[in-house]
């Protein structure tokens, strides 16, 4: 990955963006995409546009969800004790212990996850799966008006969790679902920049996808493209447990390319394009089997309006929804310039009838 791209991915992952908060990400990406893109913007759900080539057709829709999912506060007891519900999709056995941020009015709050220690968890409750109710954020805070002085009912919190690079080119974050997302769809239209394409593209960094794909559903509306094309995370199947889960998703590889999924979600003229683009470039990528509507913003796309011939790509990825989410260098890039190339094969004469 180059310099600068890999600078830009560092500064994304730095940001705190749960769905419904994903203003700092979106400020990050945006001031990226100034520095390249003809026209950008925001609109008022939050959605973050970068426009190449006005006017040209056809009209290319590529989205990344910017959202991760995160924690809010709900509750805060007489003692100083925050209690939370899950913005997203969590697995609460990760929750115990975590140190988190909380984003307030006036900055990051640091905060623990506590719960009952194991020495005085009962016999009979050991086994049982932890529930959200059964954590709290410890913040320090000696009661209630401290806690009140300094936390709002509604502030958001992440885990503290940071970027990394590993060796052999794997990447470890917290949010990789799916900043990396929002990461590789600019990267794509940075490449397009320079590659004169006869159609019209807005990349988008959507938003709220972990709580409904809500962002797709508005963005494509306004946008009414030609085409979609989804980038999310996938999940990887070459680590332990999941052999017998091959059969369900399929094997996936870190490192051997992007997932190309087909599927009812996907239009089978844009899915031959991206293949074609892929085999004639040598770009490596991996087959992805989505029998139904995926819960990506490629479904929210493909619906929009009177329907949007849809392609979703995924990013091979290790430990979806912890905070140590895995994915590879070289798929980011093998994504992006998959995208760009089988775009700028597009012009105003193809035809996406299935």
């Amino acid at each position: 990955m180059e310099a600068h791209s890999m600078d830009f991915l560092t500064r994304l992952m730095g940001t705190i963006s749960p769905s419904g908060y994903e203003q700092e990400g979106a400020r990050v990406w945006r001031e990226e995409a100034s520095t390249f893109a003809d026209q950008v913007w925001g609109d008022s759900h939050g959605n973050s546009f970068a426009l190449l080539n006005k006017g040209g057709r056809p009209r290319v829709m590529f989205a990344g969800h910017i959202d991760e999912i995160g924690l809010m506060v709900t509750h805060i007891d007489d003692n100083g004790f925050l209690y939370v519900q899950t913005i997203g999709g969590w697995d609460p056995q990760i929750l115990p212990g975590q140190r988190v941020h909380i984003r307030t009015k006036d900055g990051d709050i640091t905060g623990i996850l506590g719960k009952k220690p194991i020495h005085l968890i009962e016999k009979d409750e050991r086994d049982k799966a932890v529930k959200v109710e059964d954590v709290w954020i410890d913040i320090g805070a000696k009661d209630k008006d401290e806690a009140t002085s300094l936390v709002r009912i509604g502030d958001p919190a992440v885990i503290q969790y940071g970027f990394e690079q590993l060796r052999n080119g794997l990447l470890v974050s917290r949010g990789f679902d799916d900043r990396v997302g929002a990461f590789v769809v600019l990267e794509a239209a940075r490449l397009l920049a320079d590659l004169n394409p006869s159609a019209e593209v807005v990349a988008v960094g959507t938003v709220q996808e972990e709580i409904g794909l809500r962002g797709a559903q508005t963005s494509a509306f306004g946008l009414d493209p030609d085409v979609g094309v989804a980038v999310d995370v996938g999940f990887a199947s070459d680590f332990p447990t999941m052999e017998e889960m091959k059969k369900k998703v399929g094997e996936v590889k870190m490192g051997e390319g992007p997932m190309i999924a087909r599927g009812p979600n996907i239009n089978p003229v844009v899915y031959d394009a991206f293949v074609r683009t892929a085999e004639s470039n040598n770009i490596p990528w991996q087959p992805n089997g989505e029998p139904r509507g995926t819960g990506t913003d490629a479904n929210a796309i493909q619906l929009a309006r009177a329907g949007v011939a849809t392609q979703l790509i995924g990013i091979p990825n290790r430990y979806m929804h912890t905070p140590g989410e895995f994915v590879h260098a070289d798929d980011l890039t093998h994504s992006s310039q998959l995208i760009a190339h089988t775009v700028a094969g597009f012009d105003a004469e193809t035809d996406f009838t299935a």
